[in-house]
This record gives structure tokens, C-alpha cells and sequence, in this order.
């Protein structure tokens, strides 16, 4: 069985992740979209909050298991027992620093491979920063977010004026 893990901040999930998270899932016997705490960032949801709302927006899809994890990507990815990181790509800089991570993670155990996918051309341009912002502003997040997840986040923000 060929376990792949999608790993993000995913803060929040954008339609953007889910197009990479259905398109990995098509490649691997098992995909684990895998919600980073990164202690060095400062989301606005938290850890908890970002696995429900990846939870709601793949409500139709038990075949992905969501989680979370702390600490090295790489020591996550033996514990699961995965074969395989996927990493989505939005433009050249996006490549150049997931190379870099990638290699790293190579150096760190020669078994685990990481895999690039492409984002597709509509999401682009799309990023959680880009989402965040203009929630902040009252801006309209429709088509950027999964429907089911749209007013979370723009309460979020609500709760935070």
C-alpha cells in the first residue's frame, strides 16, 4: 500500500489544497492531509480549528484521513509508515524553497520520496495569506474557500474587530 502525506498550515484550506489533495489522492492507496503546527508561524485558527475545518470541507471523502503533527515533517512521515510526500506548487519561488525541503528531507531518511504537483492554472494566484487578507478587509471569498467553511472563517474575523 502506497501512503502518501499532503502536509500544510492549511490556515484556512482553500480550493487550491483541495485541488491538489483530490488530484494526490488519485496517485496513492492512502492520502493523510497532515495539518502542521508550526510553532515559528502564527495562524489564525488553530491547530484544532484547521483539522475540523479540513474535516468539514472533505465531510464527502472517508478515504482521506486528516491529521496533525508537531516537531519534523520527516519524523511524522516514518511514523505513519508513508512512502511519499506531496507538495502543491504555485510558481517557480514556491519550488525553490520546497527543493530545498525536499532534499533536506532526503538527507534525513533516503527511503522517503517527496512529490511535486502542480497547482492548476485557476488557483494560481491563490494562497491562504491572499484568503486572510481579504476576510480581514470584508472582502468576498467566494470561489477561494470550500462553501461549507466560508462563514467560519469570515467570523473569525468578526470575533477578532
Amino acid at each position: 500500500m502506497k501512503i502518501c502525506i499532503y502536509p500544510g498550515s492549511f490556515d484556512p484550506v482553500t480550493c487550491g489544497h483541495l485541488d491538489i489533495i483530490y488530484r494526490a489522492s488519485k496517485i496513492c492507496d492512502k492520502l493523510i492531509v497532515a495539518v502542521g503546527n508550526n510553532e515559528s508561524k502564527k495562524p489564525l485558527f488553530t491547530t484544532e480549528e484547521r483539522v475540523n475545518l479540513l474535516k468539514l470541507a472533505l465531510k464527502d471523502r472517508p478515504d482521506i484521513e486528516i491529521d496533525s503533527f508537531s516537531g519534523l515533517l520527516i519524523d511524522y512521515v516514518k511514523k505513519r509508515n508513508a512512502d511519499f510526500v506531496i507538495k502543491g506548487l504555485r510558481a517557480l519561488s514556491d519550488f525553490e524553497y520546497e527543493f530545498q525541503m525536499a532534499l533536506l528531507n532526503k538527507n534525513q531518511d533516503p527511503n522517503i520520496e517527496t512529490l511535486f504537483l502542480v497547482t492548476s492554472i485557476n488557483y494560481s494566484y491563490l494562497s491562504s495569506s491572499a484568503v486572510k487578507e481579504l476576510a480581514r478587509n470584508k472582502g468576498n471569498i467566494d470561489g477561494l474557500v470550500p462553501d461549507c467553511i466560508k462563514d467560519i472563517i469570515m467570523k473569525k474575523f468578526e470575533d477578532k474587530r
